[in-house]
């Protein structure tokens, strides 16, 4: 241990104490020190991810999944920007990420006088793909500028924090903090929603017949108070970022089934008279642009007072915690209960045709759900990127059975699964992991294959080839008269890449096979690759709404 405490000790000393126990990176010279005194301690692990952006989402990933801190490491500048990808989806998914960068020394900050990775305006570009950014001005004050920035991460709204700390601090010397031992961050406690609002609410629900939950990410943390409310009687649906809240074997949720591209699910809102929307968004890529029909009667609990009316207009907007509010109107409904005694049954029976007709438009996948969820325990990590696959199926009808264990891109770029994968299967500790990804999305980021070599996590890399872009075939076919452009993709030869990066290779050539293959994968100890050959397989079919537009094309040009 050095004889002078400096700032990077701090920084080395406060992520252990805080409970973080694995960081995420890439070394340069504007964060040595850090890292030097991360490798003196050997308190946490390193992952040494093979570009920013990659860490960015690995440490994403790995917060979704342990519901806590994710950090990530860059230098700054480029360094810096390279990571912004990350960091604005860990904002989308509300994901509690710490990162930290270098910074040029002070007295060069935002004059842009040359020194290496200067870039003037820095803590300007992460403010705005973050939730907060924070710059450490003297040394002194880098302990309690941790403390906050970390605090925030993990203060609902969660979203991602960046702390820059320039190359002189680091190396700066101070007095280890007194208050770094017994430190309790100071989370912003939940929001105790307005006792007025939940009698409102309450009065509102006791006269429903047939009342529905819409959880959100926000919600992910509410299982038991949702389950209070259906215990009653309600029905429940997901966001895609809010699904396992409910998990999606209980009989009285649809899951991510939640009417885009369902015609039955729209069909059954027609006759719900009341909904609770918790912690969603309800956003324009899940509603159809906002045209999805919900119910009338719409309450809607969100701790961000902004999301009042936002989307849809509500009858009344309840500002607070989602397992406070449901909580508390749950103790409202004791002993009133309107609910029609033929609900559940109409409820089981949308949900058993609106799937079977879900499952009918996807073709030859129509049985990779569940021959996928059969291979996979059930603790297991479902990872997926912004690939048809996920759009037709992974999103909407692959069984999620608790939201920790669901991870997907939720701004809806392509390309981080394969990071998240990592991120995810290392959170995981040894529980397996299947990582989604379409061979457009895979080509971003297939370099961090090889953190997967080196990290060994249990991670399937799961490969859906169709030799392009199939999601933005679909789009053109639908938009542009069907004229394709841009979306045929050379790629390398996957068997040879798991070889070169000495991984193990399995190949899906028939739909029947899917199941088996993956269970094969998942056997074995450590990192696998599954390529699927969609070419051999077959199209998947077009989905919603494309499936409709471009139906309307065709008629057009006959």
């Amino acid at each position: 241990m050095p004889s002078q405490y400096t700032v990077a000790d701090l920084v080395a000393d406060f992520l252990p104490q805080i409970g973080v126990r694995t960081v995420f990176g890439i070394v340069s010279v504007h964060n040595i020190p850090m890292l030097d005194a991360i490798g003196q301690r050997n308190a946490l692990r390193y992952v040494m991810a093979r570009g920013e952006m990659g860490g960015a989402h690995m440490a994403d990933a790995y917060a979704r999944v342990t519901g806590h801190l994710g950090v990530i490491f860059t230098s700054t500048g480029p360094g810096m920007a390279n990571a912004i990808p990350g960091l604005v989806e860990a904002r989308f998914a509300g994901s509690p990420v710490l990162h930290i960068t270098g910074q040029t020394a002070t007295k060069h900050i935002d004059r842009d006088v040359g020194t290496v990775h200067d870039v003037p305006g820095q803590t300007a570009m992460l403010a705005a793909a973050c939730k907060a950014a924070f710059r450490v001005r003297t040394a002194n004050e880098a302990f309690g500028v941790l403390v906050q920035a970390a605090a925030t991460a993990l203060s609902a709204p969660r979203g991602p924090v960046s702390v820059e700390i320039p190359i002189d601090l680091q190396r700066a010397t101070i007095e280890r903090p007194a208050g770094l031992d017994a430190l309790a961050l100071p989370i912003a406690a939940p929001l105790p929603p307005n006792p007025a609002e939940l009698d409102a609410a309450a009065e509102i629900l006791a006269g429903a017949k047939r009342p529905m939950l819409w959880l959100g990410n926000g919600a992910k943390q509410a299982r038991d108070a949702a389950l209070r409310l259906m215990e009653r009687g309600f029905g429940a649906v997901s966001s895609w970022n809010g699904r396992g809240t409910i998990p999606e074997d209980h009989p009285m949720t649809l899951g991510g089934l939640h009417g885009n591209g369902a015609p039955r699910v729209q069909e059954f809102y027609a006759n719900v008279d009341a909904m609770l929307v918790v912690g969603s968004r309800l956003r324009g890529h899940e509603t159809g642009d906002f045209s999805m029909k919900l119910p009338r009667t719409l309450i809607h609990v969100d701790c961000d007072a902004s999301a009042n009316g936002r989307t849809y207009a509500n009858s009344l907007f309840v500002h607070g915690d989602a397992a406070l509010a449901m909580a508390g109107i749950a103790d409202r409904l004791a002993g009133r209960n309107a609910i029609d005694t033929g609900f559940a049954e109409d409820f089981a029976a949308t949900r058993a045709r609106a799937r079977a007709e879900y499952l009918d438009t996807l073709g030859p996948y129509a049985a990779f759900p569940d021959a996928i969820r059969a291979a996979l325990p059930r603790d297991g990590v479902w990872v997926r990127d912004i690939t048809i696959a996920n759009s037709t199926w992974g999103n909407r009808v692959f069984p999620i059975l608790d939201p920790r264990n669901s991870v997907y891109p939720v701004g809806a770029a392509i390309g981080p699964g394969l990071a998240l994968g990592i991120g995810a299967s290392i959170a995981a500790q040894g529980r397996k992991t299947i990582a989604m990804c379409g061979d457009g999305g895979f080509s971003l980021g297939m370099c961090e294959l090889f953190t997967v070599a080196q990290e060994k996590p249990d991670l399937v890399t799961m490969v859906m080839n169709d030799g392009g872009y199939g999601v933005i075939r679909h789009i053109q076919d639908a938009v542009a008269d069907g004229r394709q452009f841009g979306h045929d993709l050379l790629t390398p030869d996957l068997q040879g890449l798991a070889a070169l990066a000495g991984l193990p290779f399995f190949r899906v050539s028939s739909a029947e096979q899917v199941g088996h293959v993956v269970a094969q994968a998942l056997a074995v100890k450590g990192p696998a690759v599954v390529e699927v050959d969609m070419r051999a397989i077959g199209a998947v079919p077009p989905y919603a709404p494309y499936a409709t537009m471009g139906k309307h094309a065709e008629r057009a040009r006959q």
